[in-house]
């Protein structure tokens, strides 16, 4: 079996020799792109030649990452910036950041007159009795010419926003009214202000935001602009972003266990993570401000004024210390709070499972969000590990079948979906492996020992990326599984390796250059076609609110192309021998089925709003918008109320903290499961794959 991290420590070993000339370079910026480059053209499966094609992209999509909407560069601005068009591939190759020094200084200075006179715009009040309206086409949107011309796209904008506040307003002030006839409605003159203030309101809080970025976030935007140009899935990752990379494929984390959020200058808690050292000790509640954040022997630091990303910084920190606190309670209540951090884990992240009853039947239903692992600690739960605990505790149940659901999930480690595939097939190939400099590699399923091999539904969407295309490809070339849901799933057949740029330079005084996750590989089903660009197609078809949506890899900027290699030798699964049964019954249900009519009409409205860029401004034509699209919405009520005959339990994993808070989440995912029309649908097809047509007189099968 092939070591998934092989390429890395090579690449590591080679450039670390190369750069050590590089450790004196007192520019970091400098350095970073030079090094980026190196890793880029020597790493990437597929290196792009930076020529003047490559620095033309790379100018138009840097420009529509740091303004894509127009807010705040004048087309002087554009035209000044013109003459590095060509210019930022000999920039790239030479370490010269003047392109971007250009575009930070221009940026910045935009922004403050725009803060400046944003006020201004919102002092008179907005007419919307007259006739106009506004284009959010920015791809086709022309700059603003002047000043005053950038100042009128504001004020367009802000008076979109306003109406949408002043129509919300007047509909409470009429609910009032019904509820209430002594009630004193207000007048459009009040709550257009009203509408308008919290238009400003928002404004405010979005240079708030804004302020916080620093210059590095910027060049970051720059250096993945040149990253992006390779595949749409090499990224630069700062520092800080490294660490939530991490914190996103593992599921966990070192700190307290709170969700914050800054607004007004207060940094406040709106979550408390089930399971965290907050959740177990009570010490904090949701609207809590920390005010102060100090650590051992260290006098407090006041965090307010600080972005939100350094504060967390100084409130995250290893298990096993404390971090002090100093916290206003909703109640007005200012005290000190001392809290021992711990590791935290994210529950909505993890594998759940459910029974699913029917017709006195027990059917399995397991969701798997992504395909997690904590690379610093193998021993430590993963989504094979926990996989297969669920499978083992369904198994308890006398389930007749299992639904894995990969719908949304984008992925995420290779070897645990490797893991997880041999859990419903002896020993075999699971996906071939082609990596930079053309080396082959198939990765096996060695354990000949099978989890479950009974009946599976595999439920898959748009969103179903990278590992979740491997284990619905390799099921369905085994024939192993169904594979329900979607046309096709997102269609990204490559692999990422990360390389930390800081051990390939090592010494100096450069500081923490952060990390670069590659495209180093590209993965093939064992029958030799590619999931890149094609995805996985379903053997049943149910369309959803997506389906006319372009929202894959072939949608992507920059993507691989599809192709295939020989395929793998395996054998077919040879228990699933009424496949082409289960597919007809499956399709005469969902032909009579109403709903699916209804998700028909619900994915083309979808597909014309996502199409209309142009919005009204005038009060009376937004109100007969906003009613057409009520009337469509109750014609869809049927939908929206649409609740299955099935019952379904939670099941509790043993040992797992639960309360009242727990309870209510998982109150709420059963609600959520009872409402999903594709779950229904999946447990008809574990019934017909549990049907022995030989032994079954025709009128019975029918149904």
């Amino acid at each position: 079996m092939r070591t998934v991290g092989y390429l890395l420590v090579v690449c590591l070993i080679v450039f670390s020799t190369a750069f050590t000339a590089l450790t004196n370079n007192p520019d970091k910026d400098k350095l970073l792109i030079e090094v980026i480059t190196y890793v880029l053209e020597r790493g990437h499966f597929n290196p792009k030649k930076i020529d003047d094609s490559f620095s033309q992209n790379v100018f138009r999509n840097y420009l529509d990452g740091i303004d894509g909407q127009h807010r705040f560069f004048l087309q002087s601005d554009i035209n000044n910036f013109k003459r590095y068009q060509k210019q930022i591939d000999d920039q790239i190759k030479s370490s010269d950041i003047s392109f971007f020094n250009l575009t930070y200084e221009r940026l910045i200075s935009r922004m403050k007159q725009v803060e400046e006179f944003y006020q201004e715009l919102l002092t008179t009040p907005f007419d919307f009795a007259v006739e106009d309206s506004i284009s959010l086409d920015f791809e086709n949107l022309p700059y603003a010419r002047t000043l005053n011309g950038l100042k009128q796209t504001w004020r367009k904008r802000f008076k979109l926003s306003t109406l949408e506040y002043y129509s919300s307003l007047k509909e409470q002030e009429q609910y009032e009214f019904e509820t209430d006839s002594t009630y004193q409605i207000k007048s459009d003159f009040v709550l257009e202000e009203e509408a308008r203030m919290k238009t400003k309101k928002n404004i405010e809080n979005y240079f708030e935001i804004i302020s916080e970025i620093e210059r590095k976030d910027w060049f970051s935007i720059y250096v993945n602009t040149i990253t992006l140009e390779y595949d749409p899935h090499s990224n630069y990752f700062a520092p800080d972003d490294k660490e939530k990379f991490d914190q996103n494929i593992s599921g966990k984390f070192e700190g307290i266990g709170a969700r914050l959020q800054k607004k007004d200058q207060k940094v406040e808690i709106t979550e408390i993570i089930v399971g965290g050292p907050v959740w177990k000790a009570k010490a904090l509640e949701v609207g809590d401000v920390i005010l102060k954040v100090a650590q051992k022997d260290e006098a407090p630091v006041e965090i307010g004024p600080m972005r939100l990303n350094d504060a967390v910084k100084l409130i995250k920190g290893p298990k096993g210390t404390n971090v002090y606190l100093t916290i206003k309670r909703v109640s007005g209540l200012v005290e000190e709070v001392v809290i021992t951090r711990d590791i935290v884990e994210l529950e909505e992240s993890y594998a759940k499972a459910s029974i699913i009853q029917k017709n006195s039947n027990n059917y399995g239903f397991i969701e798997l969000p992504k395909f997690y692992i904590d690379f610093k600690d193998r021993n430590s739960r993963n989504a094979a590990s926990d996989i297969k605990k669920e499978i083992q505790l369904l198994k308890k149940r006398d389930i007749k079948g299992i639904i894995l659901d990969l719908r949304n999930n984008g992925g995420g480690s290779l070897k645990t979906v490797v893991d997880i595939t041999g859990f419903f097939i002896d020993e075999g190939p699971i996906v071939q492996v082609k990596s930079t400099g053309g080396r082959k590699d198939i990765l096996y399923d060695e354990d000949p020992s099978i989890e479950w091999d009974g009946s599976l539904v595999i439920m898959v969407n748009e969103f179903s990326a990278s590992a979740s295309e491997i284990l619905a490809a390799a099921l369905q070339d085994y024939k192993r599984a169904v594979i329900l849901g979607s046309k096709q799933t997102f269609g990204k057949g490559t692999v990422q390796n990360v390389i930390d740029l800081n051990r390939i330079i090592s010494g100096g005084t450069h500081g923490d250059l952060g990390a670069v996750k590659l495209t180093t590989d590209k993965f093939y089903r064992i029958n030799g076609g590619s999931t890149q660009l094609e995805g996985v197609r379903s053997d049943i078809v149910i369309k959803n609110q997506y389906s006319y949506i372009d929202m894959g890899e072939k949608d992507q900027e920059n993507p691989l192309k599809w192709d295939s290699i020989e395929p793998a030798s395996y054998s077919m699964w040879n228990n699933l021998t009424n496949y082409d049964f289960v597919l007809k019954q499956s399709l005469e249900r969902l032909e009579h089925n109403p709903y699916v009519d209804l998700i028909e009409k619900q994915a083309r409205r979808i597909q014309q709003q996502q199409n209309d860029y142009t919005y009204t401004l005038n009060y009376q034509d937004f109100m007969e918008e906003r009613e057409k699209n009520k009337i469509f919405s109750e014609n869809l009520n049927t939908l929206k109320d649409y609740k299955s005959n099935l019952s379904f339990e939670w099941i509790p994993e043993p040992g797992a903290p639960i309360d009242d808070i727990v309870k209510e989440k998982k109150s709420r995912w059963i609600e959520s499961l009872e409402k999903d029309f594709f779950i229904e649908e999946a447990v008809n097809i574990l019934e017909d794959l549990n049907i022995n047509l030989s032994s079954q007189p025709l009128a019975q099968i029918k149904k």
